[in-house]
């Protein structure tokens, strides 16, 4: 198995909050990344940005182009674009390591709540839509508050990492332990995504109620 290390990290949506903190720490571990968003201007601003707060090397292309130059690449999108751009991207993803941690979810008066999604979860649609790709789900827990603050040394938190391809997940899992504080855990099958990416409902509204940036931890492991 490859050193994860010595990949390259490409972050689709890495101009928004949870794709760019990711990055900042990952730049900060001394990982290569490289930032994609439709607009290569963005991307390239938005490294520039990270590189400012977290140094390291960061660079910004638009998807295609963060697509092809990445081992590993991060699926950080919006829901309701989540199957165009990936259905988009199949020729320059194929045969790499996908990390979806996209969580479909509505919200109305009532809070948060999770929407269904018909191949079950989004990372099965992922799956369907990249049949050429490793696809793997990750990273659905992390708070983007907490990841770009880089005066939190330590982020208490447990990655659930799910997927068919043991060697897949664990390549994510040591991405994830980079993160210091963070441990990546094997999580299940990617069949079992739908509930990990539910669950991010409830987690947003116990962080409501305690006004705080909670995560997972797995205890006895």
């Amino acid at each position: 198995m490859a050193d994860v290390r010595e990949m390259t990290i490409g972050v689709l949506g890495g101009t928004g909050a949870q794709g760019r903190g990711l990055a900042i720490r990952w730049a900060r571990a001394g990982l290569k990344v490289v930032i994609g968003s439709r607009s290569a201007d963005r991307a390239e601003q938005a490294a520039k940005e990270i590189v400012e707060v977290a140094g390291g090397d960061v660079t910004g292309q638009d998807n295609a182009g963060c697509a092809a130059a990445a081992d590993i690449v991060l699926a950080a999108v919006p829901w309701d674009g989540h199957a165009e751009l990936l259905k988009s991207l199949q020729p320059q993803l194929a045969g790499k390591i996908v990390i979806d941690c996209v969580n479909p979810l509505g919200f109305d008066k009532k809070g948060p709540y999770a929407l269904p999604v018909p191949e079950g979860s989004a990372a099965q649609q992922a799956e369907q839509l990249l049949p050429e790709s490793r696809v793997t789900a990750a990273f659905h827990h992390v708070s983007a508050v907490t990841l770009a603050d880089l005066g939190v040394e330590h982020v208490d938190l447990d990655v659930l990492v799910l997927g068919d391809d043991r060697e897949a997940t664990d390549v994510v899992r040591a991405l994830a332990d980079t993160i210091p504080g963070v441990r990546g855990i094997y999580g299940g099958r990617l069949r079992n995504a739908h509930q990990v990416e539910a669950f991010t409902a409830n987690l947003i509204a116990i962080n409501r109620r305690y006004k705080a940036h909670a995560g997972l931890r797995i205890t006895d492991v």
